[in-house]
């Protein structure tokens, strides 16, 4: 018994000293994933970072026009994945990934992710400004179906009364609950009319619409749950005029409410694909302001 003692002494020492590695290990990693996002907080003349939020329908890489513009002067961008799963959810994801950047931000939203931010960047004081695009910016208790039925416009369905609108494909699928969610995707043949208004080529429209991420049917009835952050952030807004996924009617409703500053486009619901030199202005024109 004597010999074996100080054996399990060893081998406790050793295991204590393997947590404690992996405990600094651990911190090491997430420590340089906030240094990776890292702003200089409260110095004169440092830009704020611009959160790039993208909707349904399209992804991160829709906003390649936008980032590389504000790249090139100065700003550090970050375009994360929206999840599409359900407003509330996608909220929370956004609010979490928010944590990790240092210093001021400017959140933008393309679409549903204005619904997003909206919940997102409610109580976060590093969020200077809300930028929406073209996007949903309900209050507490809307969800953004209330919102496309409010104006008439959308081309995402001709029949009020259909369960499921007219331009969309609906793909039901097995959650990780066991239970059935339904996805929905705009029809190939609908998508160069109704994301683009028709100003893009046949075969660019044919290539989005091959490659866009569905959204949930549980987040297009999902009511906003929180006080929306445009209620005590700064905010702006662009319409698209020749919008066909949200009336444009809809979008200056949403605007007037949030006191945004406004700005319109003839452009498609797809704006910042098609003029990302006039989505990239509006979005330096909050951080600068804010500043």
């Amino acid at each position: 018994m004597s010999h074996r003692r100080p054996v399990r002494r060893a081998r406790l020492a050793a295991v204590s000293a393997a947590g404690l590695a992996l405990a600094a290990g651990l911190a090491t990693t997430a420590s340089a994933t906030q240094d990776h996002h890292a702003k200089p907080a409260g110095r004169p003349g440092v830009k704020p970072t611009v959160v790039l939020v993208h909707g349904a329908w399209a992804d991160s890489a829709g906003w390649t026009g936008v980032a590389k513009r504000l790249q090139a002067d100065g700003y550090t961008v970050a375009a994360p994945a929206n999840p599409l799963r359900g407003l509330r959810s996608d909220a929370a994801y956004l609010a979490d990934y928010l944590k990790t950047i240092n210093g001021p931000v400017i959140l933008v939203g393309h679409s549903y992710g204005g619904a997003v931010i909206t919940n997102a960047a409610t109580g976060n004081p590093h969020v200077k400004a809300l930028v929406y695009v073209a996007a949903f910016a309900p209050d507490k208790g809307e969800s953004i179906a209330d919102l496309v039925g409010k104006f008439p416009g959308s081309h995402l369905s001709d029949d009020p009364n259909a369960p499921v609108p007219t331009a969309l494909n609906a793909v039901p699928f097995t959650q990780a609950d066991g239970g059935t969610g339904v996805d929905l995707y705009i029809k190939p043949d609908k998508f160069r009319d109704v994301f683009m208004s028709n100003r893009v080529s046949k075969s660019k429209a044919a290539a989005l619409a091959a490659t866009q991420r569905p959204l949930t049917a549980q987040a297009v009835g999902e009511p906003s749950a929180t006080t929306p952050a445009w209620k005590t952030i700064p905010s702006w807004y662009l319409v698209a005029r020749d919008d066909r996924a949200i009336p444009a009617a809809a979008e200056r409703f949403m605007a007037a409410r949030a006191h945004a500053r406004t700005v319109e486009a003839d452009a498609p619901h797809a704006v910042h694909l098609t003029d990302p030199k006039a989505v990239t202005r509006l979005i330096e024109k909050a951080a600068t302001t804010t500043r």
